[in-house]
């Protein structure tokens, strides 16, 4: 049995591979075709005009379905864990269960409406997927502490708190810096007003993002220890 096969652990794994290209191949689409600049668009500018658009939305619903598994997963398995150690409140994890969900909706609803179509009902989605993203596995870090040693070690435990700090930290210029800007543009020049604000904004947007997925990887172990499984009951 190879690594990837060993209980959900392929749960995680396609969601960070994917999630990457979901963040990368509509960059490189949209960098080539003349679309966005090459030095740190936002994320969204990458997906804004066709085809780099019908491909970031198609390829976001996949990462937000996969998310969703996953999140769906990881909390079954600390649910499943606490009846034996009751280590964990039960509303803490279906706390974050909820805010992972609504990160996801929110991955969609950015897909869903163009940065340069429906400015508001983007932006909307993007603080949904954020904020909810930056709170999840900010309590899945508190989470991981409270399990130890029996969810997973004390030293993943430390990393996922790093991360989700990287995470928190960034959040704030991308939000503050985003708000400053006046412009929506996909082109920017050095000599425009707003320009190192969006270069902020947009740097901690990555960076965010990229946390996110990070976190994610360090779900690997964790999966190859449980599996999922579906009963069904037959009722005359």
């Amino acid at each position: 049995m190879f690594w990837f096969e060993q209980g959900l652990c392929f749960l995680p794994v396609f969601l960070v591979v994917w999630s990457s290209c979901t963040f990368i191949v509509p960059y490189i689409i949209a960098l080539f075709r003349g679309d966005v600049d090459i030095i740190f668009p936002y994320i969204s500018d990458t997906g804004a005009n066709p085809p780099e658009s019908c491909i970031f939305g198609l390829m976001t619903f996949i990462s937000a379905c996969a998310g969703i598994a996953t999140i769906y997963a990881r909390y079954k398995y600390m649910e499943k864990l606490n009846e034996r150690n009751s280590l964990v409140k039960p509303c803490l994890n279906k706390t974050t269960l909820c805010l992972g969900i609504i990160a996801c909706f929110g991955m969609c609803i950015v897909a869903s409406f163009q940065e340069t179509s429906v400015t508001s009902v983007h932006d909307v989605g993007a603080l949904l997927f954020f904020i909810s993203g930056v709170v999840y596995i900010m309590l899945q870090s508190v989470i991981s502490f409270q399990a130890c040693p029996y969810g997973s070690s004390i030293c993943m435990s430390r990393v996922r708190l790093l991360i989700s700090l990287i995470a928190a930290l960034a959040f704030f210029p991308t939000l503050i810096c985003a708000v400053i800007v006046k412009k929506t543009t996909l082109h920017w020049h050095t000599s425009d007003k707003d320009y190192p604000y969006h270069l902020t904004s947009a740097i901690c947007e990555w960076i965010v993002a990229f946390s996110f997925i990070c976190f994610f990887l360090t779900y690997i172990e964790d999966f190859k220890m449980f599996k999922l499984q579906v009963r069904t009951e037959y009722e005359d």
